[in-house]
């Protein structure tokens, strides 16, 4: 029997934004991998398919969304943090 091949992975080391990287750890569910998301966002912009829509947003990060929006009020960025530091 023929054995399954995986894809082959391979680190890289790559500097971003500091706020950046915690907006994406906001967005992603604990069973959830920043390297696959990450992958995926890449194959994304590869691929020319960067129209995702809010129906493919989780709730989770439709609320990070909105909470590094600047033009948000204070008060409800507050309780989106308050929601997603949970």
């Amino acid at each position: 029997m023929k054995r399954r091949t995986k894809q082959r992975m391979t680190a890289i080391h790559i500097s971003i934004p500091v706020r950046l990287l915690e907006d994406l750890d906001e967005t992603l569910s604990f069973s959830q991998s920043r390297s696959a998301m990450i992958s995926s966002l890449i194959k994304q912009a590869l691929d020319g398919d960067m129209t995702s829509s809010v129906s493919d947003a989780t709730t989770r990060q439709l609320m990070a969304a909105l909470h590094a929006r600047e033009d948000i009020e204070p008060w409800f960025s507050r309780v989106l943090l308050e929601i997603l530091t949970k």
